[in-house]
């Protein structure tokens, strides 16, 4: 059994234009913030920036199901402005993975 309680993590990996990361790192702090706020299928968002890639943010987000994430949540309109505004940032597409915690340690 899940020891999260059957939650899902998505892991989103995005490449930022060199030039672009502090734009990049507004951005996401703000998005966070609207969908911690006003999704409650969302159970936190953090923001990371690659040690080794400086232009490499990663995106670690706690879901109800992988359906409230790929559904509901990315057609809001909040979702919808931030992709938009995303493209004058984003190196690329981000890269998804979707995860369910098995183990845990502290």
């Amino acid at each position: 059994m899940p020891v999260n309680g059957g939650s899902v993590t998505v892991l989103i990996a995005c490449s930022i234009v060199p030039d672009k990361i502090e734009l990049a790192r507004q951005e996401f702090t703000t998005i966070i913030s609207t969908v911690v706020t006003n999704e409650s299928a969302c159970h936190g968002i953090r923001l990371e920036q690659d040690l080794d890639d400086p232009h490499r943010l990663l995106l670690i987000e706690e879901w109800d199901s992988k359906e409230a994430f790929t559904g509901a949540h990315m057609e809001t309109p909040h979702m919808q402005a931030f992709l938009q505004r995303a493209e004058g940032f984003l190196a690329g597409a981000p890269e998804f993975r979707f995860g369910r915690e098995i183990a845990e340690a502290h």
